[in-house]
């Protein structure tokens, strides 16, 4: 066919430029870096063409390369084809080809083989190939200390949690021995929560506290996650409390009474475990940017809420109602529903005025909150005074990142703040001892670097840095830095001149803000794609891209409006003391243009 000659064509014309660069005197390098460069183009084409990809990898092989190249490409081939394809036989022979090789290459290799072995259900085979790359990677620690995890990880699936215990605890020494306080602090935790787990699966007696007690270690375990911004990782735990609060809502409570009194005791009512369920659900699509999945369970958890709140007046409802509060608030942020926001911000407030021990406890978020919209609002001021008595009043180590590197982005945009600016980067830098074990939080902080750097003029340190970004937001599914990532390094290559590299950033990040979905990326997207299709000469596409960035401005306008016309705006001034609920008085919102919104 037509497109198969197409394809053929291109393949050939590629192995055919490289053949004349290897036959001229290039430098080996050059035909190498050539191939290597047409590949990675077609992997990350919009769609991929894998096939291509391939085409140009194989193509590596017909010159005899170097031992070491050819050891790293038989490693690119295998992952390409794992990741990409349903051709499993043919990566894990490419990858098998990589293992004996270069220490560079034989542990990325083993840790990839071992994970295509557990797919096809070859657990005996990825144990040992684990073991054996762990006894030689001791002065590789990145890879030592990946290596043990995943086979703690093979050891939890098989349930032998004893062996998975004793493996995180390797870990654990080694990263303190090598001084890696981040992988130590992660690790540790980890044999506590095996030994809770050893000790709920195997303990026999009421099949409902047995549940409860397995959704109580499932939060505990899921929470760790999240707290650790491990988006990615934290599935299978999730889904694993998913499916026991759905099994535990189908037993009755008096199905069989201890005999021991002392284990009457629940530590949560199962209607509240529901809740609260929904509650950790609505935190993980909220952090991978799962935005209308967010709202759907906050939607569920509210009403149910609501229900339990007219028979029932448990204090942790009203803090459970306040946490899915804090989640959605920031959901309606990104979306752009500020006056919604600003509403649900006012409810807070209210909720936190009926309890002292409930503004004491999310005083610090609520601050947080109003720093985030006064941002969305363009009152940096405002922002900057949020954000300070958000400070004040937290001593929770995460939050304090939160806070320091959304402050930091304010300093950035007003552009006369260096000395500050520069202090607080120095207190989150993603490269030396940075302050959390957060990956959410410290893929974030590279992020600020690189906005950083873009608005200095020095490009090249922004693509370090926003590469570094997309290495860890792909590596968590943290979908939202994905999105702003692509788009600032879509704007870089821009600037740059080179509108190629551009619209294959431009055009993802695009698609994965209008998925989210996240407003003023898409607005953002949408105004770099008209210039783009304006500078390549595509009229049509440009046209198409200049309405899609005019509907977006009027829709944020209009939101922007209604936000700054509600009377609870005024609590962008309110930064000390009690909240000051019924005290808010109806004002006209300043008529900012949209332009200085962006």
């Amino acid at each position: 066919t037509a497109r198969h000659a197409a394809f053929g064509s291109r393949v050939v014309a590629t192995v055919a430029f490289v053949s004349k660069m290897a036959t001229s005197g290039e430098a080996p390098e050059s035909w190498y870096l050539a191939l290597l460069g047409f590949a990675e183009h077609f992997r990350t084409s919009s769609p991929p063409k894998i096939r291509l990809c391939v085409h140009c990898l194989q193509a590596v092989f017909q010159f005899k390369p170097p031992q070491r190249v050819e050891a790293r490409t038989h490693l690119q081939l295998g992952s390409v084809l794992y990741h990409h394809t349903k051709n499993t036989e043919l990566a894990r022979s490419h990858l098998e080809k990589a293992i004996p090789q270069f220490e560079d290459v034989k542990f990325e290799a083993a840790s990839l083989l071992s994970e295509l072995y557990c797919q096809q259900n070859l657990v005996d085979s990825a144990k040992p190939l684990l073991r054996k790359a762990i006894q030689i990677s001791q002065q590789t620690p990145y890879w030592h200390c990946r290596l043990l995890f995943q086979l703690a990880q093979l050891h939890t699936l098989e349930k032998d949690l004893v062996s998975a215990c004793d493996l995180l605890g390797v870990g654990a020494e080694y990263a303190r021995v090598v001084g890696s306080e981040y992988t130590r602090k992660l690790g540790e935790v980890h044999p506590l929560l095996t030994l809770c787990g050893t000790i709920v699966e195997n303990w026999q007696g009421n099949p409902i506290q047995k549940e409860s007690l397995r959704v109580f270690f499932l939060v505990l375990q899921v929470t760790h996650y999240l707290d650790a911004g491990q988006v990615k990782s934290v599935k299978p735990c999730l889904k694993q409390l998913q499916q026991c609060i759905q099994t535990i809502s189908t037993l009755h409570d008096d199905e069989i009474l201890p005999s021991n009194p002392a284990d009457l005791f629940h530590w949560l009512p199962k209607e509240h475990m529901c809740v609260l369920v929904y509650l950790v659900t609505v935190m993980h699509s909220m952090q991978a940017g799962y935005l209308e999945k967010a709202q759907k369970y906050t939607d569920k958890a509210l009403m149910q809420l609501e229900k339990l709140k007219m028979l029932d007046s448990s204090p942790i409802l009203s803090t459970f109602q306040v946490i899915l509060l804090e989640h959605i608030i920031m959901c309606r942020l990104v979306t752009g529903h500020k006056a919604t926001a600003l509403q649900e911000i006012s409810q807070v407030c209210q909720l936190c005025a009926q309890s002292p021990r409930l503004f004491t406890n999310h005083a610090s978020q609520l601050h947080t909150l109003l720093g985030l919209y006064c941002i969305s609002v363009n009152c940096m001021d405002n922002a900057e005074a949020q954000f300070t008595a958000a400070l004040r009043l937290t001593t929770h180590q995460e939050l304090w990142a939160f806070i320091v590197t959304n402050l930091a982005s304010v300093y950035i945009r007003e552009g006369n703040r260096h000395q500050e600016l520069y202090s607080l980067l120095e207190r989150i830098n993603p490269d030396h001892n940075f302050p959390v074990s957060s990956h959410c939080l410290r893929a974030a902080a590279f992020y600020i670097r690189g906005l950083l750097s873009f608005f200095q003029g020095r490009y090249n340190e922004a693509k370090r840095f926003l590469r570094e970004t997309l290495k860890m937001s792909n590596a968590e599914d943290l979908n939202r830095l994905t999105a702003c990532s692509l788009v600032l390094l879509g704007h870089i290559f821009y600037v740059l001149g080179n509108h190629r590299e551009s619209n294959n950033m431009v055009v993802p990040a695009m698609q994965l803000a209008s998925k989210i979905p996240d407003m003023s990326v898409q607005l953002w997207s949408s105004a770099l794609l008209k210039d783009l299709n304006k500078a390549c000469g595509n009229t049509i596409d440009a046209h198409e891209a200049a309405q899609m960035h005019q509907n977006f401005s009027q829709q944020l306008l209009q939101d922007h409006i209604a936000a700054c016309s509600l009377p609870e705006h005024n609590l962008i001034s309110w930064t000390d003391g009690p909240p000051p609920v019924g005290q808010f008085q109806a004002q006209n919102g300043p008529t900012t243009s949209l332009a200085s919104l962006l």
